[in-house]
């Protein structure tokens, strides 16, 4: 809203005006803004939470330290959702396509989160909201994401076309032909060329591009082009459903969700800047995305809120998240890459995640085997996700989250090397 109503004072040659224009200046103000009101609006909360005994409910794991968590506030995501919308809000460009996606994003993914956290506080029904619900519900996002953009006539990529130039002499031939002969000094030119398309960066590869487009190989190139929705469509709905989840399964210990999620949110800033810019990713060989540098305000939002909540969320925790908070932030880390066309890095990127998935699925499938093979049923870790392994090795967790954070600040630099790592 500040942007369009500087954006009238600069025509109207305001002193000062003209500092919104910047990208840079007004992610600065929206990572300050999130933690303002992360800290004034957290403090508030919390204590109104606890007012209205909205405490958590734990489930005796037999760790260490978990009795005292119990009556713990949660739902302490509503925190995160308002110190990344009052930002966006205030100095994002609001007609901007990325920039709505984002804002349905967020507030589709955090009502589904508040709606399972309220069956489980309000309701008294630890199970919160059933499964299959949750899951239509990021179907639901994941589907209305992908229509955005696809069909937005707004979302589209730049990429640089040589136009060769020949230089040289004339012969005559006959009459009325002649022959142009290339010479060694023939130049060559390039111009943009913009248009609607389904590919993304492929990382680790010289021509770092896959296209949605491939799997229909066997239509015609129109064919491709108007039927790549079928793909695109559902590798959306699978990203961010497997995100969220991730970071859902992330949030077990104190400060673990949210600081791995500023870390991942400083990175895609990065990646967001680089492709908005035609004269970086120009130069850095990095897909250009017109209007999506807007993008920095949203995440720079994001950054600002996950580390103001970590105000109260680190060890020992005065306030959980709850799934408002944990689908919410995994929701906006999928379709973020998305809209950038770095999804395909999210496995790197977002290596905590997907470990702690992974850990669950494994843990899952091999007991259900075993149980099957050998009449009882064995284990991999000693507990699922795989943070709760490490505590049960008698590992406190501050050190498990450090020693995350760590892994997932070193995950961060790969991604930013496969830039020109190739």
């Amino acid at each position: 809203m500040l942007y369009h109503l500087f954006t009238y004072l600069q025509e109207m040659d305001f002193p000062g005006a003209g500092l919104f224009s910047f990208i840079s200046f007004r992610a600065a103000l929206s990572i300050l803004t999130s933690l303002l009101v992360s800290l004034v609006f957290g403090k508030t909360l919390i204590q109104k939470l606890r007012n209205l005994q909205v405490g958590e409910s734990v489930r005796d794991l037999g760790l260490e330290g978990q009795k005292e968590k119990e009556g713990t506030p949660t739902m302490g995501g509503l925190i995160i959702i308002a110190a990344i919308l009052i930002p966006t809000l205030l100095f994002a460009k609001l007609d901007n396509i990325y920039i709505q996606i984002m804002l349905v994003t967020t507030i589709g993914l955090g009502a589904i989160g508040f709606l399972d956290d309220y069956i489980k506080v309000f309701k008294k029904n630890k199970a919160g909201l059933a499964g299959r619900f949750k899951i239509v519900g990021q179907i639901g996002i994941g589907i209305i994401v992908a229509v955005m953009l696809f069909f937005n006539e707004n979302v589209t990529i730049k990429e640089k076309v040589e136009n060769k130039v020949l230089t040289g002499f004339v012969e005559k031939i006959g009459d009325n032909l002649v022959e142009v002969t290339p010479a060694k000094d023939s130049a060559a030119t390039f111009s943009w060329v913009e248009h609607h398309s389904t590919k993304t960066t492929l990382p680790f590869v010289k021509n770092n591009e896959f296209n949605y487009q491939w799997f229909l190989g066997w239509m015609e190139n129109e064919g491709r082009a108007k039927w790549a929705w079928l793909i695109f469509i559902p590798a959306v709905i699978v990203i961010v459903t497997a995100v969220s989840n991730g970071a859902n399964m992330t949030d077990g210990i104190d400060g673990l969700a949210t600081g791995t999620s500023a870390i991942v949110g400083v990175t895609l800033a990065i990646f967001a800047y680089v492709s908005g810019n035609i004269i970086f990713s120009d130069y850095l060989n990095v897909m250009f995305i017109p209007n999506s540098g807007e993008l920095v305000i949203f995440i720079s939002a994001f950054v600002g809120a996950c580390i103001g909540f970590l105000w109260y969320n680190a060890y020992p925790a005065q306030v959980f998240m709850g799934d408002t908070g944990s689908l919410t932030i995994g929701g906006i880390i999928a379709v973020f890459a998305i809209a950038i066309r770095k999804e395909l890095l999210i496995p790197v990127l977002c290596g905590i995640f997907l470990a702690e998935n992974l850990s669950v699925m494994i843990q899952v499938a091999y007991f259900k085997y075993t149980k099957k093979k050998y009449g009882e049923g064995r284990r991999v870790f000693l507990m699922a996700p795989l943070h709760h392994h490490y505590q049960k090795k008698g590992m406190h967790e501050s050190k498990i989250v450090s020693r995350f954070w760590i892994i997932g600040i070193f995950l961060a630099i790969i991604t930013i090397v496969t830039l020109k790592l190739r």
